[in-house]
C-alpha cells in the first residue's frame, strides 16, 4: 500500500492511496468539520465518502504530476517507474506549485 497526505493551504485536508482495490482519495474528518475549509478539487467536492478508482489515479491528483523535461529531470533523479503514478505523485509532489501538496507517509505513520 502507498499513502500520501494531502496537504491544502497548510492545513491537512486527506489522504490518498492505492492498495490492491485502487486508488482512492478520503477527506479528513477534521478537514470536513471545518466550515472555512472547501474542496481541494471541483471534482472532488466536500463528503464523507472516499472517492475510488479501481484502475487509474483519480485525474485531480495525476495532473499534479510533473510533465515533459521536469518530469523526465525526476525519472532520472530519483530512478522512478514512469509507470508508477502513485511513486511519482508521493515522491515530486511533496512541494507543487500551488496550494497543494502530497507528502508520503512511510509504513506507520499518520
Amino acid at each position: 500500500m502507498k499513502i500520501g497526505k494531502v496537504i491544502f493551504h497548510e492545513s491537512l485536508a486527506g489522504f490518498v492511496k492505492q492498495d490492491e482495490k485502487g486508488y482512492s482519495y478520503k477527506y479528513d474528518e477534521e478537514y470536513l468539520k471545518n466550515p472555512i475549509h472547501g474542496p481541494i478539487s471541483q471534482t472532488l467536492p466536500l463528503r464523507t465518502e472516499p472517492f475510488v478508482d479501481e484502475k487509474n489515479m483519480l485525474p485531480f491528483f495525476d495532473g499534479l504530476i510533473p510533465e515533459g523535461f521536469l518530469l523526465d529531470i525526476a525519472l532520472k533523479n530519483w530512478k522512478l517507474n514512469e509507470k508508477d503514478r502513485m511513486e511519482l505523485l508521493l515522491s515530486v509532489c511533496g512541494d507543487c506549485i500551488g496550494a497543494i501538496s502530497v507528502i508520503k507517509l512511510e509504513d506507520g505513520e499518520k
